[in-house]
């Protein structure tokens, strides 16, 4: 049975995301286990790596962090304790603004999870809410990105970009991140459109 807006998802796995503000904005949208990394306190709190470490053996976790920079060294720390079949990325769009809580915006002047619209998280996470049919895997591999023109060409990494911002990813994630990252977000055949577009304004 699928859940009311107004009522939150019952999310199975729990979720790590950076700070306290985070964790209350997801909280109104979710009801799961929610972790922070105190910011970049991962990188020196033994107990919290082994933590999360000791979660991924017995089950699948979610991370969900700002689209910043701040936010991508993060996000690798935490792949980089984690196997990559236990870790579910998720990830929110670049988004110009202001957190209401702050007076200046952050040095990269956009939103974090705490900014983010309740219904586009909720998108993120119906796929992972109990009763809800998981989303059908997509099949976009490696040899797609290199015939589509997104790896092995001089242009490849602008176009990586392009194609993230068109699926309202982060810039700059690495090859592997974004193939990840889209066999998430979308499907194949919106993938498919999404490239082909990029070829047809080359």
């Amino acid at each position: 049975m699928m859940c009311a807006k107004n009522e939150r998802l019952r999310v199975a796995y729990p979720v790590i995301v950076e700070g306290k503000y985070d964790r209350l904005r997801l909280d109104s949208v979710i009801d799961a286990e929610i972790l922070t990394t105190d910011g970049f306190g991962i990188f020196k709190q033994a107990e919290k790596q082994r933590l999360f470490r000791r979660l991924a053996e017995k089950t699948p976790i979610i991370v969900l962090t700002d689209s910043d920079g701040a936010g991508k060294v993060i996000r690798s720390r935490i792949a980089g304790m984690i196997p990559p079949e236990r870790l579910i990325q998720l990830y929110i769009p670049r988004v110009a603004g202001t957190e209401k809580r702050k007076k200046t915006p952050s040095a990269e002047g956009t939103l974090g999870v705490e900014g983010m619209e309740r219904d586009l998280l909720r998108d993120l996470f119906a796929p992972y809410a109990a009763g809800q049919a998981p989303r059908a895997e997509n099949p976009v591999s490696k040899t797609d990105f290199y015939l589509d023109g997104l790896t092995g060409q001089a242009d490849s990494r602008a176009r990586r970009n392009e194609l993230a911002r068109r699926l309202g990813l982060p810039p700059d994630l690495t090859p592997n991140a974004l193939l990840a990252a889209v066999r998430l977000v979308c499907t194949y055949e919106e993938y498919k459109a999404a490239a082909q577009s990029l070829s047809a304004e080359r």
